[in-house]
């Protein structure tokens, strides 16, 4: 079952893969800047943003493309910073309410 979910996994990244770069040379843009959008999004969530944004903006110039992908980027990190921060928060919060848990050294 496991195996199953990372072929598929793999192929929804391969299925984004493919449309972003598909939308890159539709624009007239070089292979290498859709490999680059690729390596630098990762995820298909991302990629497929990517992909929305050339599809519906049609941007003329490699600068545009690469704000863009620069701003999903810049979004996704913050996110990510954000959900650790409410972790480390959650986590801070639950060692006030119930102590370091070293209750059993202080009755010997």
């Amino acid at each position: 079952m496991m195996n199953q979910s990372m072929n598929d996994d793999r192929r929804i990244w391969a299925y984004s893969r493919d449309n972003l770069m598909k939308a890159v040379k539709y624009l007239g843009f070089p292979e290498e800047l859709g490999e680059a959008i690729v390596k630098n999004l990762g995820s298909p969530k991302a990629m497929d943003r990517m992909c929305a944004y050339l599809e519906n903006v049609k941007p003329q110039s490699v600068e545009l493309v690469v704000d863009e992908m620069l701003a999903i980027r810049t979004e996704i990190e913050s996110w990510k910073a954000k959900k650790e921060s409410r972790e480390a928060s959650m986590r801070y919060n639950e060692m006030l309410y119930y102590g370091l848990g070293n209750d059993d050294m202080e009755d010997e």
